[in-house]
C-alpha cells in the first residue's frame, strides 16, 4: 500500500516529518520493491516501527516505510531456542508468539510498544548486570540492502558482520526478519521496595550482584528510592501474581492516572511537583509477587515524555547520580519524572551502549509539554564527564567527533556503511550528525 503525503510523529512528540511517500509492505518481498523504486527515484529510505525514540533516528523525510503488516512468527524451533520474526512484530506480541515453544526472551525493557527491529537497532535494554541489551540476544538478520539485494547474517552467513548489523541504527539496511536466541520459559519473582536513597547508594554494588535483575528510581525532592529487585525461577514455579485490583489501582490509577493530572499541574504551578513525589513514594513501589518473565519485567506507562539516558562504566554511576542529585538542588529544578538507574553487561556489538565494559544506565524524564532543554544539557554534562554514552534512541545533542572517541569499533562501522549504503540512501539527518555524511 503506498500514500502520498501525510505527516508521521514520534510517541514522545520530539520529531515529525512529511515524507514525500508512505509505504506499507506486507512482506519481505515488498519491502524490497519499496527500497528498489526509492533508489530509481533518488530518494531516501526509512522503516520505522512504533515511534518510540525520542531522537529523529526514524524520521524518514523521503519514502517512509510502516512495517504494521509485517509481524509474525517466521519459524520457531524449541530444541534450539531460535525463533525468527518479521521485522515490525511489537513486543508485546511476542511472549504469546514463543508460548506454545516453551521460550521467552531472555530479558525486556520495561516498555513493549516497540517493534522488534526498532528496538534491537536502537540499542533498547533492561536491567541485570549479568544481561545484555535485546540486541545481544540476536543471531541473525535478514536486510533489504541499497542495492535491492537480501543480505542474510547469521552465523553460516557473513558471521563477522552481526556485531554490527545486530544495532545498526537504520544505517545499514531495512531489516525484515530477525532470529533471537531465546530461553526457556521461566518466571521471576519480584520485591518492589522503597528503601533510603543514601542507603541503596552505599550498598549498590552488593545489591546489583545480589539479584538477577536489579534497578531502582529516584523522585526528585525526596530522600527515598523505589528499588526493583527479581530472580529468575523455572516455570513449573507457583506463580503468585498481583492481585487484580490492587495492580489497577497501583499501575493504572496511580502511576498513570492520577500522575498525568499532576505533571499537567506541575507545569502550570511547579510547587505542586515536591509534595507529589514525596507521596507517590509512599503510595507505590512496595509489593512482592511471582509471575511470568514478561509481566514482571513489563511496565504498563501512559503518560507522554521525553528521556535522555546515558550508559556509564558501572562503577561510575554513584558518583555520577550524585552529581546529578546535587545539580537539582542547586538549581531549584522541580523535576516531575523520576530518575531511572539500571545495569548491563558489557558486549561485543559495535555500536552498543555496553561495548566492551560492564554498564550503569542514568535516565532523566521531563513531561512532554515541558522543556527539557536546559535539564537535559545540564546532565549531559555530568554524563559525559564520567565516560558516558547516549542511547541512540533517546536525546542527546552529540556529533560523530565525540561519538567516534567513545567506541572502538566507530570506524568500522562507518567503513561498512560506506560499503552497503554507498549513496546514503537510508540516512537523515539524525544519522548525518551521529555518524558522519
Amino acid at each position: 500500500m503506498t500514500r502520498i503525503g501525510g505527516s508521521w510523529q514520534n510517541w514522545g512528540r520530539s520529531a515529525s516529518v512529511r515524507p514525500v511517500r508512505v509505504e506499507r509492505p506486507r512482506s519481505p518481498e515488498g519491502v524490497q520493491r519499496a527500497v528498489i523504486a526509492a533508489v530509481k527515484h533518488g530518494l531516501s529510505v526509512k522503516a520505522v516501527g512504533a515511534g518510540h525514540s525520542f531522537t529523529g533516528i526514524a524520521v524518514a523525510p523521503g519514502v517512509l516505510l510502516e512495517l504494521d503488516d509485517l509481524q509474525g512468527l517466521v519459524s520457531a524451533d524449541a530444541a534450539s531456542g531460535r525463533v525468527t520474526l518479521l521485522a515490525g512484530t511489537r513486543l508485546h506480541r511476542i511472549p504469546g508468539l514463543l508460548a506454545p515453544y516453551g521460550l521467552a526472551m531472555e530479558n525486556l525493557g520495561d516498555i513493549d510498544r516497540q517493534s522488534i527491529a526498532g528496538a534491537i537497532s536502537t540499542g533498547t535494554h533492561g536491567s541485570g548486570a549479568r544481561f545484555g541489551g535485546l540486541a545481544t540476544q540476536v543471531v541473525g538478520i535478514t536486510m533489504v540492502t541499497a542495492a535491492g539485494d537480501f543480505l542474510r547474517i547469521d552465523d553460516e552467513h557473513e558471521s563477522d558482520l552481526l556485531p554490527a548489523v545486530a544495532l545498526g541504527l537504520g544505517a545499514l539496511g531495512i531489516i525484515v526478519e530477525v532470529t533471537l536466541q531465546c530461553a526457556p520459559a521461566f518466571v521471576m519473582h519480584a520485591i518492589d521496595e522503597p528503601a533510603p536513597l543514601d542507603d541503596v547508594l552505599a550498598t549498590l554494588e552488593e545489591r546489583v550482584a545480589s539479584w538477577d535483575h536489579f534497578e531502582f528510581y529516584w523522585f526528585p525532592h525526596t530522600e527515598v528510592a523505589l528499588t526493583k529487585r527479581q530472580t529468575r525461577l523455572p516455570e513449573s514455579t507457583v506463580r503468585k501474581p498481583l492481585p487484580v485490583v490492587g495492580r489497577w489501582i497501583d499501575e493504572t490509577l496511580l502511576s498513570n492516572g492520577v500522575y498525568r493530572v499532576v505533571c499537567a499541574a506541575g507545569q502550570v504551578v511547579p510547587a505542586v511537583t515536591p509534595p507529589f513525589s514525596r507521596l507517590a513514594v509512599k503510595l507505590t513501589g512496595d509489593r512482592e509477587y511471582t509471575e511470568l518473565s514478561h509481566r514482571v519485567l513489563i511496565q504498563s506507562r501512559t503518560v507522554r515524555f521525553r528521556e535522555m539516558e546515558y550508559a556509564l562504566p558501572a562503577e561510575n554511576v554513584v558518583p555520577a547520580f550524585q552529581a546529578v542529585r546535587a545539580l537539582i538542588a542547586q538549581r531549584g529544578w522541580r523535576i516531575e519524572f523520576p530518575i531511572e538507574v539500571r545495569f548491563a553487561a558489557e558486549d561485543d556489538l559495535w555500536l552498543s551502549t555496553a561495548h566492551g565494559r560492564p554498564s550503569a544506565y542514568i535516565a532523566v524524564h521531563r513531561y512532554w509539554r515541558a522543556d527539557p532543554t536546559e535539564y537535559f544539557n545540564a546532565v549531559e554534562e555530568i554524563m559525559l564527564e564520567f565516560g558516558g554514552r547516549p542511547h541512540w534512541g533517546k536525546l542527546h545533542t552529540l556529533t560523530d567527533q565525540a561519538l567516534r572517541e567513545r567506541y572502538p569499533r566507530f570506524d568500522d562501522f562507518v567503513a561498512l556503511r560506506d560499503r552497503l549504503d554507498p549513496e546514503r540512501r537510508f540516512t537523515n539527518r539524525y544519522l548525518e550528525r551521529v555518524l558522519g555524511a
